[in-house]
């Protein structure tokens, strides 16, 4: 079942289209929810963002700037990062090293080994 990525009405989606991580996560610690799922984030520096808890099942990474991130607790399901910038980033443990080389190079949805 292919998905195409959405670009979203959400305020929150907004704040990282508009490369601003810092109000998004100063929104986010005061409750605001964001609607990532299933969204558009090709291409965007995405460093500095608190993903924790986050639903980016089925996102489009593609080629974004995952720098440092601690997505060790994001929901990453159906997430395609070809190309992505992912130095230090921490990722799930349900996700499988293969499946994420899988997807840096050829674009594959990632699927939990768990």
């Amino acid at each position: 079942m292919s998905r195409t990525p959405e670009i979203k009405s959400d305020p929150m989606y907004q704040l990282l289209r508009e490369d601003n991580a810092t109000e998004f996560n100063e929104r986010k610690a005061k409750g605001e929810k964001a609607d990532l799922a299933n969204s558009d984030l090709r291409g965007m520096d995405l460093r500095g963002l608190d993903a924790c808890g986050l639903d980016m099942r089925g996102c489009y990474l593609r080629q974004a700037d995952l720098r440092g991130l601690d997505l060790s607790d994001t929901l990453l399901e159906g997430a395609s990062i070809k190309g992505a910038k992912i130095s230090g980033t921490t990722f799930p443990a349900a996700l499988s090293a293969e499946e994420i080389t899988l997807s840096l190079l050829h674009g594959t949805c990632m699927r939990n080994s768990r």
